[in-house]
């Protein structure tokens, strides 16, 4: 699989019943109750395709994420020490720019990632990402507030959807609020299929 250089390129994890996240979301249990299970593929080192999805999902020249997915911090920064959930060298190693309501300074940290903090909304999340990755792809990582964001804005120009084989039965879902299909809405145009038994991983290519 290779998705081509310049694209705004979206990678999420749902499950058979259309949910990213479980119900019940605490610090302790950021994805809720049973969410886990949906990135059990992640760690799956015998299944190529699975293998193949994990390398497209780190290979973006810049990275674009929620404040959800960075942390279970709300509000005001008010513990400057919470560096993610990645530890000192997150698996990123590009610039990483987090949406936020509340400004902070850059969080440098090793192997080449470095967290920006970015208070204008998407626009200046993609210009900024834009800028650094000299023509290379821009990868949006999540969470599904994030994704459905860059989807109703007409910003995505694909969406790879990997479908965990498990249901969750609550939580937050990824399209709630999308307009997909129809003459006025965004439609997913099936590119590449890559199936095993940790996941289905599916290529969209966004037509607006």
């Amino acid at each position: 699989m290779s998705i081509d250089d310049g694209l705004v390129v979206a990678t999420i994890t749902t499950s058979l019943d259309g949910f990213v996240a479980g119900p019940n979301q605490t610090l302790e249990d950021p994805l809720g109750e049973g969410g886990e299970r949906l990135h059990e593929w992640l760690f799956s080192e015998s299944e190529p395709a699975s293998t193949a999805v994990t390398d497209e999902i780190l290979g973006g020249a810049a990275v674009i994420q929620g404040r959800n997915m960075f942390g279970p911090i709300r509000g005001e920064w008010s513990d400057d020490a919470w560096k993610g959930w990645w530890g000192e060298d997150p698996p990123f190693h590009v610039p990483v720019f987090v949406l936020t309501h509340h400004a902070r300074e850059p969080v440098e940290m090793l192997g080449g990632t470095t967290f920006h903090f970015v208070t204008g909304g998407i626009e200046e999340a993609l210009a900024r990402a834009r800028a650094v990755a000299d023509g290379g792809r821009i990868s949006v990582a999540g969470g599904a507030s994030t994704v459905r964001q860059f989807l109703a804005a007409g910003l995505l120009d694909r969406l790879i959807l990997s479908i965990a084989p498990i249901t969750l039965g609550a939580g937050e879902r990824l399209f709630d609020g999308v307009e997909l299909g129809g003459d006025a809405g965004t439609r997913l145009k099936p590119l590449q299929v890559f199936e095993n038994a940790a996941a289905t991983h599916i290529v969209y290519d966004v037509v607006r």
